[in-house]
């Protein structure tokens, strides 16, 4: 008998063809399902998938925590879970960072502020590198200092303040070596050929009695901290480093007047810990931008007297750069050391 004819033969043709049928249904139903379900895991598990930490890296109080602490409370419901505050001061902010910069935790941000681009450029020991070790998300608000004297002081203008400056007769009282604060009078300085003498202390509520006093010819201080001061009578402003005139000190000049580099503001941003996903990253970035922009949150950070900035986070990213390198500069030419 031939092969051909051979029934068994035939049989075991057939069987085989059907297993190969088989075999290649089965392979493209893999395939297909391969496809389906690492789509619909990615769907299930949109970050976040639990509750957020924001670590702020200083003591409850003050502007930026406040800020952050409103952002938060509106952006937990419209990401589905709660962003925790959690404050971690010490070392002038440096322990809180560098908890965020050595995570492995997806689920963890950072509070971070003008601090982060000072401290690289007075301290070789930080172990961190925030342009490297953080993910920026967005800004959050920006806060301008007040050049402000005792309601009694001789200084009445910018004028005054830059011929008083140059002929060496100011000091200017600021809240600590190496503080944004004390970096403007050097900034002064280092630009103008002033020779106002910086006059640190721990913090504008110290530094506040004394300009008042007039025990230093002026202070170089926080906005939120000086305004009611100033609006009392107690003190006379001279100057902010707003980009442009504030509505509450209206006729008070902007230190800009000088230069455009002597806009400067204190601010506070939204970065994230490597591990956290891009798209948490883009996701949290652009409710973030959103909320920046409502009347909700210009009111509220009113309160505080900060006001509302929202970035991309290619746009913090090339501002804290900028910011690196500007104070890290001056603090070289200046041979500025922390005490």
């Amino acid at each position: 008998m031939s092969r051909r004819s051979d029934p068994q033969a035939m049989r075991f043709q057939t069987t085989a063809s059907r297993l190969s049928r088989r075999s290649v249904l089965g392979v493209l139903t893999a395939s297909a399902a391969s496809s389906f379900w690492p789509t619909l895991a990615g769907a299930q598990a949109q970050w976040p998938t639990r509750p957020v930490t924001v670590i702020v890296p200083f003591a409850p109080g003050g502007a930026g925590n406040g800020s952050v602490r409103i952002l938060a409370e509106l952006i937990g419901p419209r990401l589905g879970q709660p962003l925790v505050i959690d404050n971690r001061p010490g070392a002038g902010g440096i322990t809180g960072t560098a908890m965020v910069t050595s995570s492995n935790d997806d689920h963890t941000l950072l509070m971070g502020s003008t601090t982060m681009t000072i401290l690289p450029a007075l301290r070789n020991d930080l172990g961190y590198d925030v342009q490297r070790d953080l993910q920026p998300v967005g800004m959050i608000s920006t806060q301008p200092l007040v050049l402000a004297v005792a309601a009694g002081s001789p200084v009445r203008s910018l004028d005054d303040l830059m011929a008083r400056g140059r002929a060496g007769e100011l000091s200017a009282g600021n809240s600590g070596v190496g503080t944004l604060s004390h970096l403007t009078t050097e900034l002064l300085n280092s630009k103008l050929g002033t020779r106002i003498l910086p006059v640190p202390y721990k913090g504008d509520s110290v530094l506040i009695p004394d300009v008042v006093a007039g025990t230093v010819s002026m202070g170089v201080m926080n906005l939120p901290v000086a305004l009611p001061l100033i609006q009392a009578g107690r003190l006379r402003a001279v100057a902010v480093t707003s980009a442009q005139p504030l509505e509450s000190l209206a006729g008070v000049p902007v230190l800009r007047a000088l230069g455009d580099e002597f806009v400067i503001s204190g601010w506070a941003a939204l970065f994230a810990a490597k591990k956290v996903p891009l798209a948490g990253v883009e996701r949290l970035g652009m409710l973030l931008r959103e909320l920046i922009g409502t009347a909700t949150v210009r009111e509220r950070f009113a309160g505080f007297g900060v006001t509302p900035q929202a970035s991309t986070p290619s746009q913090l990213r090339d501002h804290v750069r900028n910011e690196t390198a500007r104070w890290t500069e001056l603090v070289r030419t200046r041979g500025i050391k922390l005490e």
